[in-house]
């Protein structure tokens, strides 16, 4: 795994995944609003008093929206895998915020439980369904009765690129066949929105008005 994540690293060197790229940020910006709809109707209100950990937590990113949007950064911890990304992380994040190193599957926090339970693009990066099976039984044991798993991630296969594998609806109910699912479907297909974003940004909400050409679930996985 650690491999794949070098070879996705070297990917970025032409810049598809920069912030600044209308075809990243377009779809940022249609994540978030979806994450603050999903909010509202949640039931988690008010988020100053929430705990949220985030499984594969990159440099930090998602869990710096979420602070934005109300969490405190005492209540929120990050784990990540890599030494690099969690020491960009770190060096991102309030000294409030904990930062774990490390597989998540191994994750103890004794009687520690979360409102919520975060993974964005991790999945897909796991080819083994037997570690995808573990990791997720960990993340369903930390969340807390009432509050769930907060999935974002995508659903098909990329022809190229073999060290992902896509996680369809139907896997995500294999994996949490105790969780009350609600899902949605969004973000336009990345190798169309970098090319029509080229005429325009706007021309990202034209081509996503079309379902068949999102590529991503955002999902609440419910523990009741």
């Amino acid at each position: 795994m650690v491999e794949r994540y070098a070879r996705r690293k070297a990917l970025n060197e032409d810049g598809r995944y920069s912030m600044l790229s209308p075809a990243v940020y377009m779809g940022q910006h249609e994540k978030e609003r979806a994450l603050i709809h999903w909010l509202s109707r949640s039931g988690l209100l008010p988020l100053h008093n929430k705990r949220l950990l985030e499984v594969g937590c990159g440099s930090a990113g998602n869990l710096i929206d979420l602070m934005r949007l109300g969490f405190r950064p005492e209540n929120l911890v990050g784990n990540e895998l890599l030494e690099d990304r969690a020491t960009e992380a770190r060096a991102r994040l309030p000294a409030a915020t904990r930062l774990l190193v490390g597989d998540a599957a191994a994750l103890d926090f004794g009687g520690e439980q979360f409102d919520v339970v975060y993974q964005s693009t991790v999945f897909t990066s796991i080819l083994d369904d037997a570690f995808q099976a573990r990791l997720a039984a960990k993340m369903w044991a930390l969340a807390k009765l009432g509050g769930g798993v907060l999935w974002y991630d995508f659903t098909f296969n990329n022809p190229y690129n073999p060290d992902v594998r896509g996680v369809p609806l139907r896997r995500v109910r294999e994996l949490f066949p105790q969780g009350r699912i609600c899902a949605k479907r969004l973000t336009l297909a990345p190798p169309i929105s970098r090319r029509v974003v080229r005429v325009h940004p706007s021309m990202y909400h034209v081509f996503n008005a079309l379902p068949m050409l999102r590529t991503h679930l955002l999902c609440w996985i419910q523990k009741t």
